[in-house]
């Protein structure tokens, strides 16, 4: 299952397997329900404190949830009263969504642009205030949420002796009505307001009244956009990552990464750019990246060819030399037509201690030291069943799926997703046996089904079982079954707690141990 290294990966000691339980679920869809391509959740992050969790999706709005037992808890471990409800597992609400993205044409390519949400990232909090960044394929904005009063009209602030009632309105007569105006004065006849025969009554109008506006006590979350960085990318955005200065970011598309300052949107600094002076040429893309947790001179991005370059921005301007180079070897004769489409790694990840990086491949996890480039410290394998159906899962692009990866606060244990809405918990420190698979849904311990003796189909009729979506696809050794058309590609840690919150489609569910 997994393949550790002789020394211990970040523990002395392993930690016992957790138990997994269901928290929550948002937006679950109940049985036969359509779900529609614009709600399909796209992105999750949590916030350093852990307090606040954003997901994106795919029709470009950012919703914003909000933990609600976190002051429960200080409040009783602060005034210990035995009669204060207190939660047993960490819980979230619903806050306020705003729409992050439209889809745009670009006219110049004749390239559509599409609103889907590609990732989020939480800023530093300053005033009361949540600031976080979004993107898209192309156009990264900064956003504001703040909680503002709102305002009401307190009062209409009239004279209502002398505001009209049923009964005294001007009407069709022979006699000339009075005319109540909007001010509270009134005219012994019509007012014809194209005519310049209006004039003020000697002394003018007893009392000029006007509608007072106030701040009420109730408050909105308003959600408001501070800068659009835009026009620095010819390819897809792929990531954004913020730096430990809180002053500046990067973001990453398949041939370049950008170092931007957060206070100015109209110009960046290319950093890095893979791409050769003929495209013929080209061998590897940029996948992911992301920048060092503590250093903020050190980032680290990954490539299509299963690498991870470590480079260091103290070293030049342009850092097309990495300082580090993470690779691990293929075994001579095992190369295939699918060996460099399954070792594209899809998502990276720093340790909380910056010490390790967590990637993502299609069949496996890899958890790398930086102090050592020889290989790997530890394996995981995640999709090794799959290994007979790559054609299959080439024809039916399923082979192209990026699954994203995440590690636990303590950098116990790691985790990833699956097919079948699926996610895999792997404890990582030497000596740990931990592999729990667990279930988007409300029970999420899968059941083990032992069936050994179903019967073998040929490829073919896997192949139109993918496309038919009626039958799983595929068993592992435990004889679970697995389903293409559904997957869990998008997951994030909490960072203090053993806390995972998950998409499946455009459900989110939460889980705590």
């Amino acid at each position: 299952m997994s393949s550790m290294a002789a020394e211990d990966v970040a523990h002395p000691a392993a930690a016992e397997p957790l138990e997994w339980k269901f928290s929550q679920v948002f937006g679950e869809r109940t049985a036969g329900e359509e779900v529609q391509e614009v709600d399909i959740i796209s992105a999750i992050e949590f916030d350093k404190s852990g307090n606040h969790l954003a997901t994106g999706d795919r029709g470009g709005r950012v919703v914003l949830f909000e933990r609600t037992d976190h002051k429960d808890h200080v409040q009783r471990r602060d005034l210990e009263r035995e009669d204060y409800a207190i939660s047993r597992h960490p819980e979230f609400r619903y806050r306020t969504e705003f729409q992050s993205h439209e889809p745009e044409f670009d006219y110049l390519k004749s390239l559509e642009i599409e609103e889907k949400i590609n990732k989020i990232r939480w800023c530093q909090t300053a005033n009361n205030a949540l600031f976080l960044l979004s993107t898209n394929d192309k156009t990264i904005k900064f956003w504001k949420v703040q909680e503002k009063k709102i305002k009401k009209i307190s009062e209409m602030n009239f004279d209502s002796s002398r505001s009209p009632r049923s009964g005294t309105t001007a009407s069709s007569s022979t006699t000339s009505p009075r005319v109540y105006l909007p001010n509270g004065g009134c005219s012994e006849r019509p007012c014809n307001y194209t005519s310049n025969e209006f004039s003020f009554p000697p002394g003018g109008f007893s009392s000029l009244h006007l509608p007072v506006v106030v701040a009420s006590q109730e408050t909105s979350l308003v959600a408001r956009c501070r800068r659009v960085y835009a026009h620095a990318h010819d390819y897809h955005i792929n990531s954004i990552s913020n730096n430990s200065d809180d002053e500046t970011f990067i973001s990453a598309d398949d041939l370049r990464i950008n170092l931007w300052n957060l206070e100015i949107s109209n110009q960046s600094f290319n950093i890095v750019d893979v791409k050769p002076a003929n495209m013929e040429d080209l061998t590897e893309v940029i996948t992911s990246a992301e920048f060092h947790p503590t250093h903020c001179n050190m980032l680290a991005y990954s490539s299509s060819k299963g690498s991870i370059r470590l480079i260091d921005l103290r070293q030049s301007a342009l850092c097309d030399n990495h300082s580090q180079l993470f690779e691990e070897h293929e075994a001579p004769g095992s190369r295939s037509f699918f060996t460099e489409i399954i070792a594209s790694i899809s998502d990276i990840k720093f340790a909380k201690n910056g010490r390790h990086i967590l990637s993502r491949d299609y069949m496996t996890l890899k958890l790398w030291d930086i102090n050592m480039d020889t290989g790997p410290v530890a394996t995981f394998q995640v999709h090794e069943y799959l290994r007979p159906r790559l054609c299959d899962l080439y024809e039916n692009d399923s082979i192209f799926d990026k699954f994203e990866c995440c590690l636990s606060g303590d950098g116990l244990r790691v985790a990833t997703g699956s097919y079948s809405n699926l996610f895999r918990v792997f404890g990582c420190v030497a000596g740990s046996n931990e592999a729990t698979t667990l279930e988007a849904i409300k029970n999420p311990m899968r059941r083990q089904v032992q069936n050994p003796a179903r019967p073998a189909r040929s490829l073919s009729s896997l192949t139109r079982a993918v496309r038919r979506g009626s039958e799983s696809p595929a068993v592992d050794t435990n004889g679970n079954s697995y389903d293409f058309t559904t997957k869990l590609l998008h997951l994030a840690w909490h960072p203090t707690e053993n806390s995972i919150a998950c998409a499946a489609a455009n459900s989110l569910y939460m889980y705590y141990a």
